[in-house]
């Protein structure tokens, strides 16, 4: 029975799909797509969210109908569990976390190791930093039992892109369930800050700009934010770019804060704006940033028992993520209060996936 998804339900944009496309090649169960990115100025598929479905088909055998460029109505019919090397080209600046997001959950229960290569955007703007991947998520998730190995080896900013990350994982039987409430008192504060193919004051000032800030909240708190420069002779990157990521290392958990440099815009503004999200999810005292509290959802319903999560404000595209994880897994969410924007408290009471050996 092929399941349903309304693309134009909550924030109607591309989280619909790649949920549904991760959700669907774990379970094997075939999905119609239509209404994609419904909400967006540009609406339809766009070359990232074509890569996503192309490396989830390609792990599961799938027959698909319908992925082309603007295409607003999708057929995903995955067949089996394939496991190996894969390597694809989103050919524009598309973001990599964002393929990443709708990879993660399969590649989990592949029949052997498995590694994606691939190119793209690696920081750009509407999604988490390749940074956020490499040392607030896959530190969070080791939490459930998940080893993700990440290797940036070029960056790719807009509009260029052209960076290179390569992603491995080793297969699991099932995902642990977790309690993430409070995070606990802050241990230390890191973070990178980086610029390509632009002067090296440009990260300098952007992790001046960070640190400022975070040490006037936090006067007792340990900071230390890396820079990464490369000189002009060095530097392998495509184009221009720069950003920052920083994170807090707590009691508990880990949360992130990140900014993109853009054209026009001061070095000391990108590393402002990267602290005051991080202060101001470490405010609401719970486990979850803004970014994790959406991007943990479908592996909590996937696992092997209840887990009680907390996170620092519920946004529409968590919201959104439920609806689709619960139409796809039948998994019991129980979301306390529905207040946008405010601290949120979640219970997931995960379906016991296993793995399939042989599959």
């Amino acid at each position: 029975m092929t399941i349903v998804i309304d693309g134009s339900m909550g924030e109607g944009g591309g989280q619909i799909l790649r949920t549904a496309i991760a959700l669907s090649s774990v379970l094997l169960k075939p999905v119609k797509i239509i209404n994609i990115r419904a909400k967006r100025k540009n609406p339809g598929l766009r070359p990232q969210h074509i890569t996503a479905i192309r490396v989830a088909a390609a792990l599961t055998d799938a027959k698909t109908e319908g992925v082309y460029v603007g295409s607003r109505e999708i057929i995903f019919i995955p067949q089996r569990h394939k496991g190996g090397m894969f390597k694809f080209n989103i050919g524009t600046a598309g973001s990599i976390s964002l393929v990443m997001q709708a990879v993660l959950p399969v590649i989990l229960f592949s029949p052997r190791k498995t590694c994606i290569d691939i190119i793209g955007g690696t920081d750009v703007s509407w999604s988490p930093p390749i940074d956020y991947m490499r040392f607030v998520f896959s530190e969070l998730i080791r939490k459930i039992g998940v080893e993700v190995v990440i290797k940036l080896l070029r960056r790719g900013h807009y509009p260029r892109g052209g960076g290179r990350v390569i992603f491995c994982v080793d297969p699991i039987d099932y995902i642990k369930p977790i309690k993430l409430i409070d995070r606990g008192a802050i241990i230390q504060i890191s973070g990178l800050s980086h610029a390509v193919k632009l002067p090296k004051h440009v990260a300098i000032r952007q992790a001046e700009a960070a640190k400022k800030i975070i040490q006037e909240k936090y006067p007792n708190v340990e900071v230390n934010i890396d820079i990464e420069w490369y000189e002009p002779s060095k530097d392998k990157h495509l184009g221009p770019g720069s950003g920052i990521t920083i994170w807090a290392v707590c009691e508990k958990s880990i949360l992130g804060g990140d900014s993109i440099g853009i054209k026009g815009k001061p070095a000391e503004k990108v590393g402002i704006e990267a602290a005051l999200k991080l202060i101001e999810d470490l405010d609401s005292g719970k486990a979850l940033d803004r970014h994790l509290s959406d991007m943990i959802i479908p592996f909590l319903a996937l696992a092997k028992g209840e887990s009680k999560i907390a996170g620092a404000r519920l946004t529409m595209h968590t919201y959104t993520n439920i609806l689709v994880v619960r139409a796809i897994t039948g998994a019991e969410i129980e979301l306390k209060h529905i207040d946008f924007n405010k601290p949120f408290e979640l219970t997931v009471k995960g379906i016991g996936y296993e793995r399939i050996i042989g599959s």
